[in-house]
């Protein structure tokens, strides 16, 4: 074996082990700039601001975080799609691009509640994107109005705490009540929400196996892979300068990505150790899985689209509320050919007819250790310029 091949094999294990504990922006030695927007608006005296604080907390598809906002008009906030931050590969239609608008709609509802004003959201007010495509018309358009009969949203309490664990789980099975509290908190939606968990052994194995299938077909094909290292942040500086994205800042990657030895341009073989530990690791974790949720649309239209990321992202405050640990395993819902199979599959598997139903979330779900946050990029770099 000559060194080169060495160093290449040796350099794909130690970015698999780091990946199992760091990626996607979960590592508690995060840069402090990257993760300051956990703490809070403070006391920010613009109302629409101190909302948005809130809102660029929600869960975002790569953490991407695609909010653009227009502030030009008092009360208002006019949100559109960043079109700079998309996922055309894993997410062709730009299906988890719209579920991303609807969590963070639901946060900034949930703000306003707690300063006594009603967030008048109007869908689509130019005219809703047709079924592939988007365009710079805006997502919403929220009027904020004092109304003293506003009621707070219990679930606010969770913003703060709400954080996507991609660790193990251990294998205890969530509570009946624990899973009635999640279920009943997207009752405002007219969705469909389930769970299996391990006490159905050959329901849960089924999950299980769709899930492994669509992670490896996904780190197996070049050009999905690729998305994913060009959203891909290691190390501190680079952390701290974009505060999105998937952040590794084990030193040993960031010393093989200085010395050239981890190639973000290139994508991993499918016997390569980088994926085949990556595959292991994700699989030994769907094994100790011992619960799945999911939430399956009538429709697949713009507007539900929306409404069911709204509905996602409270399905995860109220299970942090039970002190439960949820993650998106997306892979299989994804539209691109490769995924065709599992796609299918996880339709049928949950009762959902295409094209009358949609899933539009899979997730894992059960009680995982404590994590830190993602980073986010503040308020300032979401509002438009005038």
């Amino acid at each position: 074996m000559n060194r080169r091949s060495f160093l290449r094999i040796a350099g794909g294990g130690v970015i698999t082990a780091a990946t199992a504990t760091t990626i996607a922006g979960c590592s508690s030695a995060l840069p402090d700039a990257a993760i300051a927007a956990w703490r809070g608006p403070g006391d920010e005296p613009d109302v629409r601001r101190w909302i948005l604080a809130h809102a660029i907390l929600a869960p975002h598809s790569h953490n991407l975080q695609s909010w653009l906002v227009d502030l030009s008009v008092p009360d208002q906030i006019t949100l559109r799609i960043d079109r700079t931050r998309l996922l055309p590969e894993t997410d062709p239609f730009s299906r988890q691009m719209l579920m991303s608008q609807g969590t963070f709609l639901e946060l900034l509802d949930q703000a306003a509640r707690e300063k006594g004003l009603r967030a008048e959201i109007a869908l689509f007010p130019e005219g809703v994107f047709g079924p592939t495509t988007l365009d710079d018309r805006p997502t919403a358009r929220i009027r904020l109005v004092p109304d003293a009969a506003v009621a707070r949203d219990p679930l606010f309490a969770q913003v703060f705490r709400r954080h996507t664990n991609r660790e193990a789980y251990e294998p205890r099975v969530p509570s009946p009540d624990a899973l009635r509290a999640i279920a009943a908190s997207t009752a405002a939606y007219p969705m469909r929400t389930g769970f299996v968990t391990s006490a159905d052994a050959e329901a849960i194995e089924h999950q299980r196996r769709i899930a492994r299938e669509a992670w490896r077909i996904e780190l197996t094909t070049p050009r999905t892979v690729l998305e994913s290292f060009k959203v891909l942040r290691v190390g501190p500086r680079e952390i701290a300068e974009h505060r999105d994205g998937i952040s590794l800042n084990d030193p040993m990657v960031r010393l093989l990505v200085a010395t050239g030895l981890f190639d973000r341009s290139v994508a991993p073989g499918p016997d390569d150790t980088a994926t085949t530990g990556q595959i292991d690791d994700f699989n030994a974790k769907i094994a100790a899985t011992s619960a799945f949720y999911w939430l399956v649309s009538e429709g697949n239209d713009r507007i539900t689209q929306v409404n069911a990321g709204r509905a996602w992202v409270r399905a995860q405050l109220a299970a942090t509320a039970q002190g439960l640990a949820m993650q998106p395993i997306s892979q299989a819902l994804q539209e691109y050919p490769e995924m065709a199979a599992p796609y299918r599959e996880i339709h049928e598997r949950l009762g959902a007819s295409a094209p009358r139903h949609t899933v539009q979330m899979w997730a894992r779900l059960g009680y995982g250790p404590s994590i830190g946050p993602a980073p986010r990029r503040g308020v300032a770099a979401h509002v438009m310029k005038a």
